[in-house]
């Protein structure tokens, strides 16, 4: 067998190995394993075979770590009963200084207070504030 076959039969195992395995390590190893192959055609000292396979798995390492953490990180973006924070909405129940209403926001009927203790009148524009526990704080929606 020669050695470009090796090479690329070296590579051909670590990306088939990357598949089961997270992080882009062996993904890494292996293009460079394929690289250092394709050299091997042109470059017959092995010595040199093996700078071009260190320096390409240095290389992408570096830049696939990069470009995975990209293309895999996950936007903070707000959940559940978080997701309305900033949403508007309109008061179904009066919302009065001691006791909590009742806002509609979405399609959804959800238990509120106001923010500053104030009353809220039915009707009433507001927008989320605060959430707390199953509670919206809400305050008046200003324009």
């Amino acid at each position: 067998m020669e050695l470009w076959m090796i090479w690329i039969s070296l590579g051909l195992i670590c990306l088939i190995i990357e598949i089961f395995t997270p992080g882009f390590l062996f993904m890494s190893f292996g293009i460079a394993a394929i690289i250092a192959g394709l050299f091997s055609l042109i470059i017959t000292p092995v010595y040199w075979q093996v700078i071009i396979f260190i320096i390409s798995v240095f290389f992408l390492f570096l830049n696939l770590r990069k470009l995975s953490k990209r293309l895999y990180s996950v936007a903070d973006k707000p959940t559940n009963v978080s997701a309305l924070i900033g949403k508007t909405g309109y008061v179904t129940k009066k919302i009065s200084e001691d006791s909590r209403g009742y806002v509609k926001i979405g399609g959804e009927e959800w238990p509120a207070l106001q923010e500053n203790q104030a009353e809220i009148a039915e009707k009433t524009k507001i927008v989320v504030k605060k959430v707390d526990g199953n509670k919206l704080i809400v305050e008046e929606f200003q324009k």
